[in-house]
Order: C-alpha cells, then sequence, then structure tokens
C-alpha cells in the first residue's frame, strides 16, 4: 500500500502546473500591456504551466485567451490546454456575450452551487486560485473590484506565485 502511494506523490509532482488569470472587464489593451503580459505568460510556460485557467468575462482575459492561444498554436507539443471555469451550468447563460464555447478545449465547474451570480462568481475566482501554481492579476487596488478581491485572496495563500502587472503597466 505504501508503494502505491508513493507512485503517487511522483505521479502529481509530474502533473502539469494551472495559471489562471484575473483582471478587470474594461481594460485599454495597449502595447506596452500586452507585451508584459506575453512575458509573463511565457514564465509560467518555464515554469510549467500547461492548463490555463479563464473566467472570461472581460477585456484581461481576453487578452491572455488571445496569447495562450498563440502560445499553443506555435507550440503544439506543450500540449497546452485552455480551460473556461464556471460555478454552475446555468452562468453560462449570463455571460453569453464573453463566453463561446468552441473557444476553449474544456469546461470546468469548480464550485458546488452557490445562490447568486456575484457570489459565485468569487467563490469560482477562490478555487481557481486554489489550483493554481501561477496566478496572473492585472488589478487596481480597489475595494469594490472583483480582480482586486481575488488578488486579495490570492495574497494570502502560500506556494503560489502571483503577479500583479497593474503597477507594470506603464514602467
Amino acid at each position: 500500500m505504501s508503494s502505491r502511494k508513493g507512485w503517487h506523490l511522483i505521479f502529481c509532482m509530474e502533473e502539469n502546473k494551472i495559471c489562471s488569470f484575473f483582471g478587470h472587464r474594461d481594460v485599454e489593451i495597449t502595447d506596452r500591456l500586452y507585451a508584459i503580459t506575453t512575458t509573463e505568460i511565457l514564465k509560467a510556460v518555464d515554469f510549467g504551466c500547461r492548463i490555463f485557467y479563464f473566467g472570461g468575462y472581460g477585456d484581461f482575459d481576453d487578452l491572455c485567451y488571445q496569447i495562450v492561444t498563440k502560445i499553443q498554436e506555435e507550440n503544439p507539443d506543450l500540449y497546452i490546454e485552455r480551460i473556461y471555469c464556471v460555478s454552475q451550468e446555468r452562468y453560462l447563460r449570463k455571460c453569453v456575450r464573453y463566453f463561446d464555447r468552441t473557444r476553449y478545449d474544456k469546461i470546468i465547474y469548480l464550485m458546488p452551487s452557490f445562490e447568486g451570480w456575484y457570489k459565485s462568481i468569487y467563490f469560482r475566482n477562490c478555487a481557481m486560485i486554489d489550483e493554481s501554481a501561477y496566478v496572473i492579476f492585472y488589478a487596481e487596488v480597489r475595494e469594490n473590484s472583483g480582480a482586486y478581491k481575488a488578488y486579495q485572496y490570492a495574497k494570502r495563500k502560500r506556494g503560489k506565485y502571483i503577479v500583479n502587472l497593474w503597477d507594470a503597466r506603464s514602467t
């Protein structure tokens, strides 16, 4: 029995790491932001991330999706997966503007049922962070921001690489 446990630990260590993205819905995509986001995603790939979680609710997620897709297409040997994360099937209908099922390699449900759209997004974000080794933010310090709340949650977690590109946007 102990040898089986040892095998499981080795297998888990070899699994692909997960990277998640969180940012504001409305973002001005500049050449600078594109460049620093690309650099950070490439660092995540070098770190061992092959699974990329998206919530898909805005401009920053879309930017990250475009960059990850380009890396995926240029490097098929990396076996990169783009995964759309949602808390409940019924909430897929709420994000019709942002969501196209065919763009993602998989759809996963990270949270049990929570009532309320906004609350379910927060708990889904927490679950994405919990499963991720690498988390990339574009979050201004604003108490009413979902991206900033996710950033605050992530900073309390240990053993994760967390970066907020907000401060690097103009340097």
